[in-house]
């Protein structure tokens, strides 16, 4: 066996190469067994929700300002996306991007639908299970209780948006985090990674899109934190739209938008030994979610 080192690469990856590797993650993804795909959607919701707390203690008492203060919430919630991504795990709004496996007819409806419900569900447990232990940790009670206040103030303005609102902040939010995790793609190391994960992260929460999955624990806490006027109607009514525009801008957007320029009618890129690697390995891991 060679003990010759393997090549370090410098530039990115490029756009079509990029396209392959997702589409096939994508195939890997929705091969995974359920029980696998299940434990790493658990994970997910857990990883998301910590960047959710995050975000709530960052926005506890700042007086940075509207916009810095949102800015530097923006970058505590990329917690979450960056545990995602770089400890492997399966999450609902990045999983859009099997998109690209279904419209090049590698894999079929049924299986990406398997996927979405087995994720999405998984998501949702990670997440409410999250939101138990934060409530039994005191953590709402730090700062004399202005944690929790942050909470509830959170949670309220999101049942606050129309059906319509919440439905294009959903689409807004997952093409932001699509292109984060397509971006991905494109780094050869955790560095880089991290790095293409934090600017569209910050930006869709400091603008204001809506998550489907972050909103799986910032209004169940807030029900917990005693919010009045916070619902489970209204959680349902805020996560059935937002859902729906997350599908929307990641699946459609991103997932089909690239496919038809890299994959479509067109001869792919051959992907390098070490792509491929990459790849195998992200399927295995369910990272790059």
């Amino acid at each position: 066996m060679s003990d010759t080192p393997p090549p370090i690469h410098v530039d990115a990856y490029t756009p079509p190469q990029m396209a392959a590797l997702v589409e096939s993650v994508g195939i890997r993804k929705a091969d995974l067994p359920a029980l696998q795909t299940a434990t790493l959607g658990l994970l997910a919701g857990a990883f998301i929700a910590f960047g959710a707390m995050f975000y709530t203690l960052v926005m506890t008492g700042s007086g940075l300002g509207f916009g810095p203060a949102r800015l530097l919430g923006g970058v505590a919630f990329s917690l979450g996306l960056i545990l995602v991504v770089v400890g492997g795990a399966e999450l609902f709004t990045g999983n859009s991007l099997i998109v690209m496996a279904w419209a090049g007819r590698k894999i079929g409806t049924a299986a990406l639908l398997r996927n979405w419900t087995l994720v999405y569900a998984a998501n949702f447990a990670g997440a409410l299970g999250t939101v138990v232990l934060v409530y039994f940790s005191g953590l709402l009670e730090l700062g004399g209780g202005s944690v929790g206040e942050t909470a509830v103030a959170i949670a309220a303005g999101k049942l606050r948006l129309g059906f319509l609102e919440a439905f294009t902040r959903g689409i807004l939010c997952n093409v932001l985090v699509c292109l984060a995790v397509w971006l991905c793609f494109a780094a050869h190391d955790v560095a880089g990674k991290i790095l293409a994960i934090l600017f569209p992260i910050t930006a869709f929460v400091a603008l204001g899109f809506e998550h489907s999955v972050a909103n799986m624990y910032l209004i169940p806490v807030a029900m917990l934190a005693g919010a009045e006027g916070v619902s489970v109607a209204g959680f349902i009514g805020n996560l059935i739209p937002v859902t729906l525009g997350n599908i929307v801008g990641g699946g459609v957007f991103v997932a089909l938008v690239y496919w038809l320029i890299y994959l479509y009618g067109q001869g792919q890129e051959p992907v390098a030994t070490e792509p491929a690697r990459d790849a195998r390995r992200s399927g295995t891991r369910g990272s790059d979610s």
